[in-house]
């Protein structure tokens, strides 16, 4: 069925380049995108409008590291630095999530939130708890979600309500797997950290993971305290990338969030074998990490996109993630004198440089499912002047949030408006 979405266009086929088209046409062959045209094409004429007017229509947004059970916790344990606060917030909100009835209701919430926000691709860190993280898949894949859960592992280093034996945590992991069986919500093995989890653990999740085909995804140099531990519990690693490489778990696809910290050395490794580093610019200041070198990252080869790292981050909606990640490369400029990162920078990265994660295309490419989100401005001021659509494009990042969506597509499906 063909169907055709009019409005204003604008896109990120590239880093730090944008293509809009004002009033033009995004015309869809069952949900798969067909093409942009300035005016509509003679073979579409007869196939129905969506006229969305003056409103911006933009790809919809991809928040590639948060975790589900800690947006309860939003807000709260600001002032803490990243292993005080895991310990005293984060730890013992995640034991809650054996309750599966408080799971259901605190993941419906989240699910709709995202959409509500146009977030429409995710990978996203579950607790430990087997079924609790399969009502996340469901409630995600119910609200239209897309993308990757990982059910937690961690035989170390968690307390008493926090913790698995390793034998639990493989068996766990195994049926976990056996379970999911969603359409559009797929695992992807999740060890927490190196510190959270033995080298024995590891070592089976790198076997799952090459006999199974999965993804993986994990932290990686976040913060100088928990790296000065990782040293302690594995001296046998000169750096931390280690000590997942010598498990398998560093490959194609491995995602890596913050990366704060990396060495020019641990960058490259990330480099070579195509791990996908995650900024999480709101997170890193809030519990007192630092500022990771995006601008370093991209150029060394490293693949980068954004996360809202839910609650380190304390903003779930990806137009802050953005904006943060603006904001924090311009502190980086002023301390480094290393170029900050411009608004059409920023919105690549936070939309199609998640989206290539997934096998999509640049920006809205042809072939590509349609993940867009139409934003009504006119809860904003009035500008003194006609803007451009870049212009318009800014403002938005800075300005929107869930009132001021009209529409959110995912996966070809209207999920929202």
């Amino acid at each position: 069925m063909t169907t055709i979405l009019r409005g204003n266009i604008i896109h990120a086929p590239a880093l730090g380049r944008l293509e809009t088209l004002e009033r033009g046409y995004l015309v869809l062959e069952d949900g798969v995108i067909r093409g942009l045209y300035p005016a509509l094409p003679a073979a579409c004429r007869n196939a129905p409008v969506e006229d969305y007017g003056e409103n911006l229509i933009l790809q919809s947004f991809a928040d590639m590291h948060l975790h589900a059970p800690q947006y309860a916790m939003v807000g709260m344990g600001m002032d803490l630095p990243l292993l005080d606060w895991l310990n005293t917030y984060t730890f013992p909100v995640e034991a809650r999530y054996a309750d599966l009835d408080y799971a259901r209701r605190s993941y419906r919430k989240l699910a709709a939130d995202l959409i509500a926000r146009g977030t429409t691709r995710v990978a996203m860190f579950s607790t430990l708890h087997t079924d609790a993280t399969l009502i996340l898949m469901e409630e995600l894949e119910r609200a239209g979600v897309t993308g990757y859960v990982g059910k937690v592992n961690m035989d170390r280093n968690g307390g008493e309500k926090l913790q698995e034996t390793t034998d639990e945590s493989v068996a766990e992991t195994l049926r976990w797997l056996e379970q999911c069986c969603f359409e559009h919500i797929k695992p992807i093995l999740t060890p927490r950290f190196t510190p959270s989890c033995t080298d024995t653990l590891m070592e089976q999740l790198g076997r799952i993971a090459a006999e199974r085909r999965l993804y993986v995804q994990s932290h990686l140099s976040e913060n100088t305290g928990e790296m000065d531990w990782v040293g302690e519990l594995c001296p046998d690693c000169g750096e931390y990338w280690e000590t997942y490489a010598k498990h398998g778990l560093w490959k194609s696809h491995t995602i890596m969030a913050h990366c704060v910290h990396s060495s020019e050395r641990e960058q490259r490794a990330m480099a070579e074998a195509g791990v996908l580093a995650v900024h999480c610019a709101d997170s890193n200041v809030n519990i007192l990490s630092g500022t990771a070198p995006v601008r370093q990252l991209l150029e060394r080869g490293v693949r980068v996109a954004l996360g809202s790292d839910v609650a380190g981050g304390a903003q779930l909606g990806m137009p802050q993630v953005i904006t943060a990640s603006i904001r924090a490369s311009k502190v980086k400029c002023m301390e480094t004198g290393m170029p900050f990162l411009t608004v059409p920078e920023g919105y690549y990265l936070g939309t199609t440089a998640g989206h290539r994660y997934f096998g999509a295309g640049e920006g809205f490419a042809a072939g590509d499912a349609l993940h867009a989100v139409v934003v009504d401005e006119s809860r904003f001021p009035e500008p003194a002047r006609p803007l451009s659509l870049s212009e318009r494009l800014e403002r938005a990042l800075y300005l929107m949030d869930d009132r001021d969506l009209r529409a959110v597509y995912s996966e070809g499906r209207k999920v929202l408006g």
